[in-house]
């Protein structure tokens, strides 16, 4: 599969220029990630589909093999253990198409982001007073 190539304005954009198929897995993400982080907003960064609160929450974008997953670097060593099955790096991991979305593993993480998110915007607002 080759990258799109441009700049989107909106995830809609980033998902409508795949094939079918990957546009499935792509819409499972976003609706998976909607789901765990209701508040949250969309937007793109980094060229990527991205969800933020206080801060961007996770990214996620369509790769050859797979969908990556980046929940930052403190979301991928809280569930290190459980993500030992899939191929990862410090702060992202990847899905493959072969097999399918683990969505509730993706709704912890995702969970534990934007308590992870609350709890910093928290202490920073308590700096601030």
């Amino acid at each position: 599969m080759t990258q799109p190539t441009g700049k989107y304005q909106t995830i809609d954009a980033y998902i409508a220029q795949f094939p079918a198929a990957v546009r499935t897995r792509l819409e499972a993400m976003r609706t998976t990630i909607h789901a765990a982080a209701p508040d949250a907003e969309e937007c793109i960064s980094y060229a990527m589909p991205a969800f933020r609160q206080h801060g961007i929450l996770v990214y996620f974008a369509a790769q050859k093999d797979g969908v990556g997953f980046y929940p930052t670097s403190s979301g991928i060593a809280a569930f290190e253990q459980e993500l030992s099955g899939y191929q990862h790096t410090k702060g992202a991991v990847r899905f493959p198409h072969s097999q399918p979305l683990p969505v509730d593993l993706i709704t912890r993480i995702v969970t534990f982001r934007v308590n992870e998110d609350h709890s910093k915007a928290k202490a920073k607002t308590k700096r601030k007073s």
